[in-house]
C-alpha cells in the first residue's frame, strides 16, 4: 500500500470504526438491557451515550492525551532547535506547523496527536532532547509527523477511545451482576433472559480482549508505515534507526504512560523487554525494534 492509498484507508477507516462502535454498543446495551431484566432503557442509553461518545473523542482525544501524558505547549524562544527542525520537516512534507510539547521525563520518547494535519500536535520528552543527536531527532519526528500525514493520529486515537469505552461497559456489567442489579418482572420470559445473559457474560469478557488485540495490531502495522514514510522525508533511515536503538536501549519506563495512550509512542514506554514469545508479540503495541531498525538499514 503506498502513502495515499494508506492516507484515504485512514480517513474512511476512522469514520467507518465511528460507525461500527456506535452499532456495537447498542447491540451490547440491548443484549444487557435484556439480561439484566431491565428491557431496552438501557441498550437507549447506552446507544445514545456511544454517540455523545464517539463525537467526544473526535474532537478532544488529542486534548485528552496531552493533558493525560503532562505535556506543555512550548513556543519557538523555548526550544528554539527542537521547534525549527519541526518547522523545516512540516513544510519540507507540505504539512501545517503543528503546536509543538515537551514532555518533562528523563525517559527517551516522542507521540504526534489531533484529528487532522491542521490540529496537530507532537511532543518530545526532556530524555529524547538529551540523548540524541540533530539527525536522529530528525528521523524521530519526521516519524511522527508521518503518523499526521497519514491521519494514523485521529484514527488511533479514536480506537484508543472506543475501546477504552467498550471496557467501561463490560465493567458496568460486571459490577451489575456482582451487586445484584438484575430483576425479572415476567417469568414467561425467564428462559429468554437466562439465554441473553449467557451472551452479555461473554460479551463482557470477549469484548474488550478482542478490541484490544485489533487496537494493539493495528498500532504495529502504522509504526510500519511511518518507519518508512519519515525516512522518506528525512532521506536518511540511519537516523531514524539510531534513534530506535538509543531509545530501546534506555531501560527508564516513561512515568506519565498508560495503557490507552502507549501505542502513540514512537517505542513502548513501558519498555518491556522480558517475554521474547509471540505472546508478547501479540500484545505489543509496537512491532520489535530490532525489526525497525532491520528495515530502516535495508532501505
Amino acid at each position: 500500500m503506498n502513502i495515499y492509498k494508506a492516507i484515504t484507508a485512514n480517513i474512511w477507516k476512522s469514520y467507518l470504526i465511528m460507525f461500527l462502535f456506535v452499532l456495537f454498543a447498542g447491540t451490547v446495551g440491548y443484549v444487557i438491557g435484556r439480561a439484566t431484566g431491565y428491557g431496552s432503557s438501557i441498550g437507549i442509553s447506552i446507544f445514545i451515550f456511544s454517540i455523545i461518545y464517539s463525537f467526544i473523542s473526535y474532537f478532544y482525544s488529542d486534548k485528552i492525551v496531552l493533558a493525560t501524558s503532562g505535556a506543555q505547549q512550548i513556543e519557538k524562544e523555548d526550544n528554539p532547535e527542537l521547534f525549527r527542525i519541526v518547522e523545516n520537516l512540516s513544510m519540507g512534507d507540505g504539512l501545517p506547523m503543528p503546536n509543538v510539547y515537551i514532555v518533562d521525563d528523563p525517559s527517551p520518547n516522542a507521540f504526534a496527536t489531533g484529528r487532522d494535519p491542521k490540529h496537530a500536535s507532537v511532543a518530545a520528552t526532556t530524555g529524547i532532547l538529551d540523548r540524541l543527536n540533530k539527525s536522529e531527532l530528525e528521523g524521530v519526528l519526521a516519524h511522527e509527523l508521518s503518523h499526521v500525514k497519514n491521519y494514523d493520529t485521529r484514527f488511533m486515537a479514536i480506537t484508543a477511545v472506543m475501546v477504552g469505552f467498550i471496557s467501561l461497559i463490560a465493567n458496568m456489567f460486571m459490577n451489575t451482576l456482582f451487586w445484584g442489579g438484575m430483576r425479572n418482572d415476567d417469568e414467561r420470559d425467564n428462559r429468554a433472559q437466562i439465554f441473553f445473559f449467557v451472551i452479555a457474560i461473554i460479551f463482557a469478557i470477549l469484548a474488550p480482549i478482542i478490541a484490544s488485540l485489533i487496537q494493539l495490531a493495528i498500532s504495529r502495522k502504522r509504526e510500519l508505515l511511518a518507519d518508512a514514510s519519515g525516512a522518506l522525508l528525512t532521506r536518511y533511515p540511519e537516523g531514524l534507526a539510531s534513534a530506535l536503538e538509543k531509545i530501546s536501549s534506555d531501560p527508564r519506563p516513561l512515568r506519565t504512560a498508560n495503557t490507552a495512550t502507549a501505542h502513540l509512542y514512537i517505542v513502548n514506554p513501558f519498555k518491556d523487554k522480558g517475554f521474547g514469545s509471540w505472546v508478547s508479540n501479540l500484545f505489543s503495541t509496537h512491532p520489535p525494534t530490532e525489526e525497525r531498525i532491520k528495515i530502516l538499514r535495508s532501505m
